[in-house]
């Protein structure tokens, strides 16, 4: 090769060193950004799984015999059955 042809064969290696060493920068860059976005995901899940926990335990208050009981009878006018009126059916 002459000299204008290594000339020209050193400027491609730096111009690909370059756009190499920009591409991995590019690449790190992306790379903690998409962290901090699952970081902050998983603190919103975290989050939702605290409320759904909360959201069970107020479901099982709300359906408790003890609330329940007095809202059917009071409200809708219910009553336990007298035995003798509770008929049983069985099924051939």
């Amino acid at each position: 090769m002459n000299a204008r042809g290594d000339t020209v064969f050193a400027a491609l290696l730096v111009l690909a060193a370059l756009a190499s060493a920009f591409a991995v920068v590019y690449a790190r860059h992306e790379g903690r950004k998409l962290f901090i976005d699952l970081q902050a995901l998983q603190q919103v899940r975290d989050e939702m799984d605290v409320e759904w926990g909360q959201l069970q335990l107020e479901q099982s208050t709300w359906a408790t015999h003890s609330r329940i009981d007095p809202i059917a009878r009071e409200q809708l006018g219910m009553a336990v059955p007298a035995p003798n009126t509770i008929l049983i059916i069985k099924q051939p």
